[in-house]
């Protein structure tokens, strides 16, 4: 007779022993940014391209430096008056300003083919 026949096995021992392959976490979906982030990064942009300090541009528009660095991080949501200061301060004319942020809100966008032979405009 064969050994491993006649062996008893304690199936709940080798339950106990066997490692269970946990699956992998999904990649959270990443969240689709607001507009007041996208605009905030396009003044800073500008802002470091003209070398300009957050304290030169905040007194040019009458706010404070504080102020404009949350505006620019996007913790902040400023009036529209507050944008329009902030554009001229910096010499940026609003129309540039808005299709930047067009152009930056739909950079990372593609077109698929969908399974019932459409198109499909999908957020990448």
């Amino acid at each position: 007779m064969d050994p491993k026949q006649d062996s008893v096995v304690d199936l709940a021992a080798a339950r106990a022993a066997r490692v269970y392959r946990q699956p992998e976490p999904r990649a959270a979906e990443p969240q689709p940014r607001l507009l007041r982030q996208i605009y905030g990064e396009i003044l800073r942009d500008e802002r470091r391209d003209q070398d300009r300090s957050l304290d030169d541009v905040a007194r040019a528009v009458g706010m404070s430096k504080q102020y404009l660095s949350e505006v620019e991080r996007g913790r902040k949501e400023a009036s529209s008056e507050m944008m329009r200061s902030v554009c001229d301060a910096l010499d940026l004319p609003m129309e540039q300003l808005l299709s930047r942020g067009i152009r930056r809100i739909t950079a990372h966008r593609t077109l698929r083919v969908s399974r019932s032979g459409g198109v499909e405009l999908c957020a990448a």
